[in-house]
Parts: structure tokens; C-alpha cells; sequence
């Protein structure tokens, strides 16, 4: 029977070397995640983010890439998506993670607070947020990033975390400018 990826390896194969080069790879990759500091891991976002919605114009695609993005690069997350305004309502747009809430009102639980008030929202403790719609359960922080574009609400990015205040102002900041690099790609 062919061994799985979560069996330990065999004596065999830590003979033969397949092993070791894997683990030190393994802990480099960690080291190096471990010492860039947030304001580097955005940058290097940012620069990702440039690169891959360059030359597609498509607010669905880019935002699709970009949620994918996002999901896979930021520790700590279990939801990454945007809603997009559609007559008064926020409606479910691309996004990773489990299914969500497909419509919500402007003003109502964090994505409608931060879309009534084009302001980033970051909520330490989503349980303490008055209205606060729980679309997945193990989320216990969350932020709200506005896609305003011409002075017009396009809708929000939105982050949740299983973990209490995860976000701060140095995500805000970097996620503010990664919804630019968004903006600036699609076509008006």
C-alpha cells in the first residue's frame, strides 16, 4: 500500500537523502516568514499583486486572483473575499474559504458598516460587534477594506481571522494599498 504524505518517512528514504533536503527547505521557508516584517510581507504583495493583474482589465478576474492571493499569503486567515454594491447591497463576489453570506445591506454587520461609511473597519472581537453576521462560526476578527473608485462605493474587501485581533493598522495600511493596485487595474 502506497504511504501518504502525513506518514513519517521510511528509514529507506532517510537513508537515501529524499528527506533532509525537504526539511531544510522546509525550515528556511519558515525562518524567512518568521523574520519579514508585515510591512515587507505587503510590499512583496503589492509587487505579486501588480505582477499578476497585469494587462486583465476585469473587476470579477482581478478580484478573483486577488482573493486567492491573499488567502495564501497571509497567515491566519479563513475567509478572503470581496462583496460587491449592487443597489443598496453588498452581493458575494469572488472570495476563499468556506461558503458565505450572499447579500448584505449597507449598514448592517461589519461589510455594511465599513461600505456605509467608506472607512476600513477592523473588529477585534467580532462577537462584541453589534449586528455582526456570522457566515462561518470559527471566525473571531475580521477587516473591512471600501473599494471606492471615483468617489463611488464599489464594495469591500473583507478578511476574517479564527483569531482574536488578528488585524491591526499595519494591515489596514497594507491592504489599503493593495485595493489600489486592484482599482487601478480594472476599467472605470
Amino acid at each position: 500500500m502506497p504511504r501518504t504524505e502525513a506518514q513519517p518517512p521510511i528509514d529507506s528514504e532517510r537513508r537515501a537523502g529524499k528527506v533532509e533536503p525537504y526539511r531544510t527547505a522546509l525550515r528556511r521557508s519558515l525562518k524567512n516568514r518568521m523574520s519579514t516584517s508585515k510591512a515587507e510581507l505587503y510590499d512583496q504583495l503589492a509587487t505579486q499583486l501588480s505582477g499578476l493583474l497585469a494587462g486583465e482589465r476585469d473587476l470579477v478576474a482581478n478580484a478573483a486572483n486577488f482573493s486567492s492571493l491573499i488567502f495564501h499569503s497571509l497567515p491566519d486567515l479563513n475567509w478572503a473575499g470581496f462583496y460587491f454594491e449592487k443597489d443598496g447591497e453588498l452581493v458575494l463576489g469572488p472570495f476563499q474559504g468556506k461558503p458565505a453570506c450572499v447579500r448584505i445591506r449597507v449598514g448592517q454587520g461589519v461589510c455594511g458598516a465599513g461600505a456605509a461609511k467608506c472607512e476600513t473597519v477592523i473588529v477585534p472581537n467580532v462577537h462584541e460587534f453589534p449586528g455582526h453576521i456570522a457566515c462561518d462560526s470559527a471566525s473571531n476578527s475580521e477587516i473591512v477594506v471600501p473599494l471606492v473608485k471615483d468617489a463611488r462605493l464599489i464594495g469591500v474587501l473583507d478578511l476574517d481571522s479564527p483569531l482574536p485581533a488578528r488585524f491591526d493598522h499595519q494591515d489596514a495600511r497594507g491592504l489599503e494599498n493593495l485595493v489600489r493596485i486592484l482599482l487601478s487595474s480594472v476599467s472605470s
